[in-house]
């Protein structure tokens, strides 16, 4: 389910000050994310149908935390058989699951991680990656956590007509997924295979038949449940469904579960259902579909005790044709040291004639302006690395240029000195009641829900609730105005003192914060 991102409701959490510090990364997860710059897109082959198994896991590590062990969390993936997982409520444990798993490669923007490579591709906006599955060749991947608010089925248990449900899911969760869907339109129509993977907080209507009426309490009518018809809709298939057809002997129910760990569990009115799903476009054809979960769980393939979610995790094994990814370069991290390598891959078809791998500082043209630059040497496919040593602080941009000097494709990434920690602040120190507040962050890890909250002036958000809030977009560098129609909560403030701050990845950790004040 979820907490606080897209409408989730926020709970208090009572924690001493010294767990926060075993949140900090680790040395090993830091050599993680240095080790998946390891990308080098090898010389293309002929195609070739792979296996690739994907993963999808509501870790609830944000929603628990501190109490979810990390290592069960990577135990569970482990199990599934995943060679990439799709991963929600990742709570800034992103590049530590990638270490407990042994895996080389993560992103924290969308959370995802693999043993296989990824490659951010510059259009992909933090909505879809690519995955390297065999050399050369990629599927992409989109990951998505929709909001738990008016949760579909308990609303239909406690007598919610079936308009009512309908109206309430297009209004909190359909727009949740429109952007992937667009995207997904899009790679469909280059020939590239796409895999959606998340927590919908809402069924497949494969599940809610009129076979299945009865069957739990929730499932009072059939159902053709709006998110599940529009991915359906946009070609994707429910792989889960696909391979298990009869909802009545194989339900595969992901969610809720009853673990021996502190924090929430299910009550025996808790409904259940199938809302972790992994839905895949016909370029890729279910093979097979697990789960793994709780000792006792319903249809288990493997067993992780205790286990850490109230979420079991999914894996569907796919035979696909991955295909040469489209024109692009890519910085594995957007954000690095000052004195770090910046490896640079890039992949140029056919009809692109690439000559230099090129740095500029943002908008730069890299004719004039760039501060580093190596030639392809006539490779469609390879990895530059440059030093950052040199380079001052700021926001950059790597270019693929072609023979003529026209760029290519450009992948924006930034560079912050030894030590820069995040910041954020207002553009002006007093506002109006009522008057817009214009906010700009710098630094910030660029997770993928780390969120701007406003509170009461010097409160402690690991026991303080916050006033408003709303998401950073997973930006590193960005900026947003507060008003009645950006913000989750109560507007406009009343006359008072109060704090801004910039806290990561749907947690109450406050990682920077500057005072403000609202006055009559």
């Amino acid at each position: 389910m979820g907490r606080h991102a897209a409408g989730r409701l926020a709970r208090t959490l009572l924690v001493v000050a010294a767990m926060v510090v075993a949140m900090s990364p680790t040395a090993p997860a830091d050599a993680v994310s240095r080790a998946q710059h390891r990308t080098t897109l090898p010389s293309r082959r002929g195609d070739a149908v792979a296996t690739f198994t994907v993963g999808q896991f509501n870790s609830d590590i944000s929603d628990e935390y501190p109490s979810v062990d990390v290592t069960k969390v990577a135990a569970a993936i482990r199990k599934s058989g995943a060679q990439v997982a799709g991963v929600e409520e990742g709570g800034a444990s992103i590049p530590e699951l990638a270490n407990d798993l042994g895996w080389p490669y993560y992103d924290v923007r969308m959370q995802i991680v693999s043993n296989l490579p990824l490659l951010d591709p510059p259009g992909g906006r933090g909505i879809y990656t690519f995955v390297e599955v065999t050399p050369g060749r990629v599927v992409a991947l989109e990951n998505v956590h929709l909001s738990s608010a008016h949760y579909g089925p308990t609303r239909v248990r406690n007598g919610a007509t079936r308009e009512q449900v309908l109206r309430s899911e297009r209004l909190t969760r359909l727009p949740g997924i429109r952007p992937s869907l667009r995207a997904a339109k899009k790679l469909q129509g280059q020939g590239i295979p796409v895999f959606l993977t998340g927590d919908f907080n809402s069924p497949s209507f494969y599940d809610w038949t009129p076979e299945t009426v009865g069957i739990r309490p929730a499932i009072r009518y059939p159902l053709k449940w709006p998110v599940a018809e529009a991915v359906v809709r946009a070609g994707f298939e429910d792989s889960y469904r696909t391979v298990y057809p009869d909802p009545v002997t194989d339900p595969g129910l992901t969610w809720p579960v009853h673990r021996d760990l502190p924090g929430w569990n299910p009550t025996p009115a808790t409904t259940q259902d199938r809302v972790d799903l992994i839905y895949a476009t016909p370029l890729a054809t279910p093979t097979a579909s697990v789960l793994v979960g709780e000792p006792g769980g319903p249809q288990i393939s493997a067993v992780v005790k205790p286990f850490p979610s109230d979420h079991r995790a999914v894996a569907s094994t796919f035979e696909v044709t991955p295909v040469a990814p489209p024109t692009l370069v890519t910085v594995p991290q957007r954000l690095v040291v000052v004195g770090d390598d910046v490896p640079v891959s890039f992949h140029a078809d056919a009809s692109a004639s690439a000559q230099t791998v090129a740095v500029v500082a943002t908008g730069g043209d890299p004719a004039t302006d760039a501060i580093a630059q190596q030639p392809t040497m006539g490779a469609a496919d390879g990895t530059s690395t440059f030093s950052s040593s040199s380079w001052p602080p700021g926001a950059y941009q790597a270019v693929l240029v072609d023979t003529s000097g026209a760029s290519l494709s450009r992948f924006d990434f930034w560079v912050e000195a030894p030590g820069t920690q995040p910041s954020i602040a207002t553009a002006k120190p007093s506002y109006a009641v009522g008057e817009p507040i214009d906010i700009a962050w710098q630094n910030a890890p660029g997770q993928r829900w780390d969120w701007v909250g406003i509170y009461k002036r010097g409160a402690d958000p690991l026991v303080a609730y916050y006033l408003l809030y709303v998401y950073t977009n997973a930006s590193i560098d960005g900026a947003v105005t507060l008003d009645a129609g950006s913000v989750v909560g109560t507007w406009p403030l009343p006359p008072g003192r109060y704090s801004v701050y910039l806290l990561e990845d749907d947690l109450y950790l406050k990682i920077a914060g500057s005072p403000f004040t609202i006055g009559a």
